[in-house]
């Protein structure tokens, strides 16, 4: 008897252990919505000139994960560890495995080729390390990670995948 309750204490302890050791910002939300990838940093020299720069190298995949629920992104908002935010206003609808890419710089948002752009030139991705966040309309959070260049991007190209 007392061998079974020492055994079952320490793996208590164990589990207990496992659950404050993951971070805050590994925690499950739940949303079909979640973030599936982010190009932080945009292949070559970053240049935020709307004409020239490459800000439109910099994105962020969204992708629903659900089996049955399409979602509509009107509302969704992204933001990053500063502050700086994306919130989709126009109606973009995503089918049960479908992914959207957000994207710096200006062009035409399009549901066939997946893509919305946040006309702004700016890069709103740090290339050393950031917080991805992912709001639904009602305010409660989709999805959010974080990243660090010599940490989370171990082939050091820029791209990190998250939820496989």
């Amino acid at each position: 008897m007392r061998i079974r309750l020492v055994a079952t204490t320490a793996a208590a302890a164990g589990a207990l252990a496992a659950l404050t050791a993951v971070p805050a910002h590994a925690a499950e939300y739940n949303s079909a919505l979640k973030i599936r990838g982010i190009q932080y940093d945009a292949p070559g020299s970053d240049s935020n000139r709307c004409s020239t720069g490459n800000t439109d190298e910099e994105y962020l995949t969204i992708k629903n994960y659900s089996r049955s629920t399409t979602v509509n992104l009107k509302g969704y908002v992204v933001k990053d560890a500063a502050g700086n935010k994306f919130t989709f206003t126009a109606s973009h609808t995503l089918q049960p495995g479908d992914y959207v890419k957000l994207r710096g710089g200006n062009g035409t948002d399009s549901d066939a080729n997946n893509v919305v752009y946040r006309d702004n030139c700016n890069f709103m991705w740090n290339n050393d390390k950031d917080t991805i966040y992912v709001y639904k309309p009602s305010g409660s959070r989709a999805d959010v990670h974080s990243y660090t260049k010599s940490g989370s991007d171990q082939d050091g190209n820029g791209y990190i995948t998250y939820h496989g």
